[in-house]
């Protein structure tokens, strides 16, 4: 797992338009980057719409919210115009980002073990450097204790 302090790792993948997004285009800037397993799941569009209800609080703030999933670009940019999503939204369709923040993990529903994503959400600072890993998050309230991370 990542450590609090440590530089986040790079990445540039393509986001619901397929145009391609860095991690380093935000320097000086606040990121919250969210990895989540699916679009349109009931937990996941829960979080999306808890972000895009939320995100003109961190508008203010200057910082910038990302989600991230496995889900391929077409899915992502469908999800983001269903539920008007004013933030950017990454396809990481290799795993490759997702393995590299340790977020893709073995999973165990109903007995049966499968590789998926852990929810899980990284405050980056303005350096690029991991202020807080909120790890195992559960959606409810959870854009409220991101938020106030953020803020301070």
């Amino acid at each position: 797992m990542l450590e609090e302090g440590k530089k986040a790792p790079e990445f540039t993948l393509p986001d619901g338009d397929g145009n391609m997004v860095s991690l380093t285009d935000f320097k000086g800037k606040k990121v919250v980057l969210y990895f989540y397993p699916k679009d349109n799941t009931k937990g996941c569009t829960q979080e999306a719409c808890d972000f895009r209800d939320t995100h003109p609080e961190f508008e203010k703030i200057d910082a910038v919210v990302l989600g991230m999933s496995p889900d391929p670009v077409k899915s992502h940019k469908k999800f983001a115009d269903k539920y008007e999503l004013p933030f950017t939204l990454l396809a990481d369709e290799n795993k490759e980002v997702l393995e590299k923040y340790g977020v893709w993990k073995e999973k165990s529903m109903y007995g049966r073990k499968y590789m998926g994503v852990e929810r899980t959400t990284i405050v980056i600072d303005e350096e690029g450097n991991i202020k807080k890993v909120f790890a195992k998050v559960k959606v409810g309230g959870h854009v409220d204790e991101v938020l106030k991370v953020v803020n301070e």
